[in-house]
């Protein structure tokens, strides 16, 4: 199972702020175990001094990386080189990575073809190559965000409190494209598709797609926020499972 996975948690502190590590380590507790748990930077410097609360109450082991010269990123280096070794120790089933750094792309690709999980972690500048790199990517500012009341915060195309989310590599007219194209591939001989089948392939094609990003908790409420789709559910021999099926609809 995909929760069962053991995570090796690396994070870069000169590019990661301290208020956002409760919210990080909710969004692992989805994917599998923290093993691992490290973070590097130069802890001579005052700027990380709001780390060291965080670091105990966490057990993060923090990684002391002097900057030996002017311009270049000696923590950088350090966090990779310890991914590799943590790599070919074969301890672990992943990876989450956590900077807006693109110094981390050729990492997570590697990483990727090593056969690892690798989930990316980053604040809205994030360069597009790391998230691509990355099998999966959360935004820091989304996953921070307050729970929204999304009984009243409809807008007309479907978003709601967009300001305080982020679309990612898909806005939302790329989005329904994507969506409609997965549906006709998967679809049923009546034109159904099976909604599991379209986050799946939702999340091959956008490693950042996450419905938090369009201010919605979960696929389901998503598609139906969309006027392009109809939505059904589908009671099985389990009165508590439905399964969700979605269809596009037809232009009158």
């Amino acid at each position: 199972m995909e929760n069962d996975k053991k995570i090796a948690v690396l994070i870069d502190a000169d590019n990661v702020s301290d208020k956002y590590i409760k919210y990080i380590f909710d969004e692992i507790s989805n994917h599998g175990i923290p093993t691992y748990k490290r973070i590097y930077g130069d802890w001579t410097k005052p700027q990380l001094a709001s780390w060291k609360a965080v670091l105990l109450n966490y057990s993060i082991t923090p990684i002391q990386q002097y900057s030996y010269t002017t311009g270049k990123n000696a923590t950088d280096a350090a966090l990779i080189i310890d991914a590799m070794d943590i790599l070919y120790s074969h301890n672990v089933d992943g990876f989450c990575i956590i900077s807006s750094d693109s110094d981390f792309t050729k990492l997570a690709s590697r990483l990727r073809e090593a056969g690892m999980y690798v989930i990316g972690m980053g604040e809205k500048k994030t360069p597009t190559p790391f998230i691509a790199a990355c099998e999966k990517f959360k935004y820091l500012e989304v996953l921070s965000v307050t729970p929204i009341n999304y009984d009243n915060a409809h807008t007309g195309d479907g978003l709601k409190a967009q300001d305080a989310q982020k679309e990612g590599m898909a806005n939302i007219a790329e989005l329904i494209d994507t969506i409609k194209i997965i549906i006709a591939e998967s679809s049923d001989e009546d034109g159904w598709a099976a909604l599991a089948e379209v986050g799946k392939r939702l999340n091959k094609r956008y490693p950042d797609f996450d419905t938090r990003n369009y201010g919605h908790p979960k696929l389901s409420p998503l598609i139906s926020s969309l006027k392009q789709f109809e939505i059904q559910s589908r009671k099985t021999n389990n009165p508590h499972i439905n399964h969700y099926f979605v269809k596009n609809k037809v232009s009158k």
